[in-house]
């Protein structure tokens, strides 16, 4: 039996060890999807994930993957599209669109794990400066047609992704190297990616034990963050290669 989270206590989760291995990292259902919770939630390395119809399920799984900024991998095939500068970037220009995008199914007959109540929930995050969105464009530089784009957590210097999609070959893989691009420019140091998946390790993601993984976030969460919208009113072309860093960065990631 897993834990029942009490509606009138946001800020409680059971350790994190208590985790199951088989769900990998299913630890508690309940609660609510309240910021003050989701907040909490991401800063001990747990986030929602539910169906249609399920409780809201905590998960906080083992192994985690993660990607550190500067070890982003750009592959040949991508470096030529950059390079071209065919899609652009914006960030939280229009994040009600990123999240409903993702929400939407990939397959006709698919459902999505994006359901309302997490829209509603991330929507106010979004409101509060705490989820951010990254909008990719194609057209002119103006940006008019939005074909791919991610959404995820800022607290402190760490970035919990959640969802991305993408409707033109390498959108989605051009907005995480304008993420990459921008925390290595700010000073930020980690990018949560939660499972593993052939299309993040291509990437340069890699897995890390639980452990190590919480230990990073007792760390860089408490830390000075890019709080509010990170709107700066201009499109991004992303480098080909990581630029070099110029923000100071706090050396706890290996």
């Amino acid at each position: 039996m897993i834990p029942l989270l009490a509606a009138h206590d946001p800020s409680r989760f059971p350790d994190v060890r208590r985790a199951l291995r088989e769900p990998n990292g299913l630890l508690a259902a309940g609660g609510d999807l309240s910021p003050q919770r989701l907040a909490g939630a991401y800063r001990r390395g747990i986030f929602p994930w539910f169906g249609v119809g399920d409780p809201i399920l905590w998960w906080s799984p083992d192994p985690r993957t993660v990607l550190v900024p500067d070890r982003i991998r750009i592959s040949r095939s991508l470096r030529k599209r950059l390079r071209r500068r065919e899609l652009g970037v914006t960030m939280d220009r229009d994040f009600g669109a990123v999240i409903r995008a993702c929400a939407a199914p990939r397959e006709p007959d698919g459902g999505t794990w994006i359901v309302p109540e997490m829209v509603a929930a991330y929507e106010r995050l979004h409101r509060l400066g705490l989820a951010h969105s990254l909008e990719v464009w194609s057209g002119d530089p103006t940006g008019d047609r939005l074909v791919g784009g991610l959404y995820g957590v800022s607290i402190g210097r760490v970035f919990f992704g959640e969802s991305m999609f993408s409707r033109s070959t390498d959108a989605s893989k051009v907005a995480l190297v304008h993420l990459c691009d921008r925390f290595r420019a700010w000073g930020l140091d980690l990018i949560d990616c939660q499972m593993h998946t052939e299309h993040l390790a291509s990437l340069g993601a890699q897995t890390v034990q639980r452990r190590i993984f919480v230990d990073w976030l007792n760390r860089l969460c408490p830390l000075p963050g890019r709080v509010g919208s990170w709107d700066d009113g201009d499109i991004h072309f992303p480098p080909d290669r990581p630029i070099d860093a110029s923000g100071a960065s706090t050396g706890a990631v290996p």
